[in-house]
């Protein structure tokens, strides 16, 4: 678990100087996505868990003091001010599993100033991160249209904690399985796999290979059929399957090539053995638009597996996410900063039928027919409910994936959803902008 030195340098340095002023007042900080990255017609929200644990357990003691003395280059009496800060405050959040939509908060942090800064890079990596994973990983099951999708990208992620996250944003968004042991056992998902081509070559072989394989993984096993030539491979997994007598249960996995027509021609050879039971696995360099094609194609495939590009969001692989102050002992507070503009003020994001959020004061009445999307997690410091099951944030994302408008749900050319803002938010804005104009800029061009 990542410590409380896990910040950037600017935050200490801020949290230090708010304390010589005596700036301990309670803050607001919104974490907000502006723009929806191309491609997108909508986010999955993901990572709340993390951030709940981590801000739980916070506390400043003895060890980070020297830590950050260390960064800083001062002397540890200097960061004496830090000394047993914890993490008080209250955070509202869109649960996890959520579809939600551009311009509006996803989660929102109340705490003494320093605290809520010390904070906000932990926080913004977790949302930001798995967000933009379960966002992808979203978009390929509703490509698969009905078909299983399996998480195979432990490999090739940005790192193992990043393998975790995909493995998890997998879950969330209705994967079938991983290949991550470790996060299978952590999460309580099916561990699948099958085998590498490595293994063929080193015995030689398929019919052997086959043989072998089977011989030590007694039952269903997947066999790999391209390592030389694939409708070949195909053939040799028949009679492997057939006079093993376990083709119930049993798949073969295509990794290369053109995987609809190699996958049309594998479901021939193996119904001409009469095994037209055995499931067809894909792989290689898959993610939506791959999946897409193929489902539309009628390609013979019965399961996904994806990798590389889905576990790095390959296409769109950050958020234009941001943890912005909003409010400060009270007093509304904003930033004017060209295209950077932010709102002020505690909020709630309200939600209509069709997906048309309102992003609204925290005090206004809500909508006719509307439900809030922000609810308290953490309350003075203390988490307000246990976690949910992933069964629960499974229900909750196909749920919303299903009531999508299907502009927003197109894997090509997606149409994406903003919130809308409601006018006593928008008169606000107007406000504390007049104000701060006139208080700080005395000199702008009106």
């Amino acid at each position: 678990m990542p410590g409380e030195t896990t910040t950037d340098l600017y935050e200490v340095s801020m949290a230090l100087a708010y304390l010589r002023e005596g700036m301990t007042q309670p803050a607001t900080f919104d974490l907000i996505v502006r723009d929806l990255p191309e491609g997108r017609g909508f986010l999955v929200m993901a990572g709340l868990e993390q951030v709940v644990d981590h801000l739980t357990d916070y506390r400043l003691d003895s060890e980070d003091l020297r830590d950050f003395a260390s960064a800083l280059g001062r002397p540890p009496e200097d960061l004496e001010p830090l000394r047993g800060l914890t993490f008080t405050g209250e955070v509202r959040a869109v649960p996890e599993g959520r579809v939600v939509l551009g311009g509006g908060p996803v989660l929102e942090v109340t705490a003494p100033l320093p605290v809520a800064q010390l904070v906000e890079s932990y926080v913004l990596n977790q949302i930001s991160h798995q967000t933009t994973l379960a966002s992808k990983a979203a978009r390929c099951v509703l490509a698969a249209d009905g078909h299983p999708v399996v998480d195979f990208s432990l490999r090739r992620t940005h790192g193992t904690g990043a393998a975790h996250h995909a493995a998890r944003a997998g879950a969330i968004t209705g994967f079938a399985a991983t290949s991550n042991v470790a996060a299978a056992l952590e999460l309580g998902l099916p561990a699948v796999g099958t085998m590498a081509h490595s293994y063929i070559e080193a015995i030689g072989a398929e019919d052997a290979a086959f043989r072998a394989f089977a011989r030590a993984h007694p039952g269903p096993v997947t066999l790999l059929v391209d390592t030389y030539e694939t409708r070949q491979g195909v053939h040799t997994a028949a009679r492997v399957l057939r006079e093993l007598d376990i083709a119930e249960g049993s798949a073969i996995r295509i990794d290369s090539g053109d995987l609809g027509d190699e996958a049309r021609h594998a479901r021939g050879i193996l119904d001409t053995y009469g095994l037209n039971t055995v499931r067809i696995v894909a792989s290689g360099s898959l993610d939506e638009y791959a999946i897409d094609r193929l489902v539309r194609a009628g390609a013979p495939i019965d399961i996904y597996a994806v990798g590389t590009r889905v576990g790095t969001s390959a296409d769109a692989p950050y958020l234009d996410s941001a943890y912005k102050l909003v409010e400060y002992d009270s007093r509304p507070v904003m930033k004017l900063s060209a295209r950077k503009v932010t709102l002020p003020g505690r909020k709630q994001v309200h939600r209509l039928e069709g997906f048309h959020d309102v992003v609204a004061l925290a005090d206004e009445p809500p909508p006719a027919s509307s439900r809030p999307l922000l609810h308290t997690v953490i309350e003075a410091g203390t988490r307000t409910a246990p976690p949910p099951g992933l069964e629960d944030l499974r229900e909750r994302c196909a749920a919303d994936l299903a009531a999508l408008p299907e502009e927003a749900r197109r894997i090509i050319g997606p149409v994406p959803l903003s919130c809308t803002t409601s006018p006593r938010l928008r008169e606000l804005a107007d406000t504390v902008r007049r104000n701060i104009r006139d208080a700080y800029l005395p000199h702008a061009s009106r």
